[in-house]
C-alpha cells in the first residue's frame, strides 16, 4: 500500500532515529541543584541564605573554583557547643565544590561532622599559634572564610595570621561585619574607630590605592602589596590576593609637586 519507494524511506528514517545518541537523564536530588548556592543553602539549613544573603555573593566570586581542585579553610562550624550541631555550610561546599577539600575549624570538638572531603580541627581564632598549627596541617590555602566568633580583636588576629599565608590568587571573606558596630560585641559605634574589624576592612580600599599617596617615603605594608580587590556586601567583605604593583601616572598628573624633588 505505501509503495517501495515509500517503505525505503521509512527504513532510512528508522535507522537515523536509532542511531541517535541517548539524551542524558536529567539530574535528580541533590544533583539538581549542585550549581545553585541559594538552593544548596536552604537544603542544608545554613544560615548563609535566609538569615543572610550571603551565597549570591558567594555564587559570584567563587563560581570560577566550582570544578578545581584546591582547599577551603573556614572558621566557625555553627551549633556552639550543643553535641551533634554545625557543619551545615561544610556540606553545602563539599556538594558545590566535587573536587575540593573542605576544612572547618571550631572552638568546640566537631568532629561528628567530619567525612570524605571534609575534616575539622579543634582552634582559637584568638591565638596566632593555634590558627598557624591548623594551616600548617592543611598546606595551600585557597580560600579562606572567617565565620567565627565575630569580635573584632579574633576578626584581626585570623586576618592578620593567616592572609599572608593565603596563596596568590586566593579569596579571603569576613562574615557577619555588623558585629563591628556593637560595642557589646567588641565592636564600636564610632564609625572611624581603627580597632574595630570594619575599621580594618576599610583600610584596605585606601592601601589598594598605596602607589597615589603623595606622603613622602611612605613605607607600603604587607596589604598594601598583596590585596587587589575588596568587595563589600551587607555584613560580608570579599578581599581578592595578589600583586598590588600597577604603578602610577601622580608624577605626570603633579607636575608642579615633583618638579621640586
Amino acid at each position: 500500500m505505501l509503495g517501495e519507494k515509500n517503505v525505503r524511506n521509512l527504513r532510512r528514517l528508522k535507522r537515523r532515529l536509532s542511531a541517535r545518541p541517548a539524551q542524558p537523564a536529567k539530574p535528580t536530588g541533590l544533583d539538581a541543584i549542585s550549581g545553585d548556592l541559594n538552593k544548596l543553602a536552604q537544603h542544608f539549613k545554613t544560615d548563609k541564605w535566609g538569615i543572610h544573603r550571603y551565597t549570591q555573593h558567594y555564587q559570584r566570586h567563587l563560581g570560577h573554583l566550582r570544578n578545581e581542585s584546591f582547599n577551603l579553610l573556614e572558621i566557625g562550624i555553627g551549633g556552639y557547643n550543643r553535641p551533634g550541631q554545625g557543619g551545615a555550610s561544610l556540606r553545602m561546599w563539599k556538594q558545590f565544590f566535587p573536587k575540593a577539600q573542605i576544612f572547618g575549624m571550631d572552638i568546640q570538638d566537631k568532629s561528628f561532622v567530619d567525612e570524605d572531603r571534609i575534616t575539622t580541627f579543634i582552634g582559637d581564632q584568638s591565638d596566632p599559634s593555634s590558627l598557624n598549627s591548623i594551616a600548617d596541617k592543611i598546606g595551600e590555602l585557597d580560600v579562606i572564610i572567617d565565620d567565627g566568633s565575630h569580635r573584632s580583636p579574633h576578626v584581626l588576629t585570623t586576618f592578620a595570621t593567616l592572609f599572608p599565608r593565603l596563596k596568590d590568587g586566593g579569596i579571603y571573606i569576613v562574615e557577619d561585619t555588623q558585629s563591628s558596630y556593637w560595642p557589646e560585641w567588641q565592636g564600636s559605634d564610632d564609625l572611624d574607630a581603627a580597632h574595630t574589624s570594619m575599621g580594618m576592612l576599610k583600610r584596605l580600599t585606601d592601601g589598594l590605592n598605596y602607589e597615589e599617596f603623595v606622603t613622602e617615603n611612605y613605607q607600603p605594608t604587607y596589604t598594601d602589596l598583596n590585596v587587589v580587590g575588596v568587595h563589600f556586601y551587607h555584613n560580608l567583605v570579599i578581599i581578592e590576593k595578589g600583586r598590588n604593583a600597577e604603578g602610577s601616572n601622580k608624577r605626570s598628573a603633579l607636575k608642579q609637586r615633583y618638579a621640586k624633588s
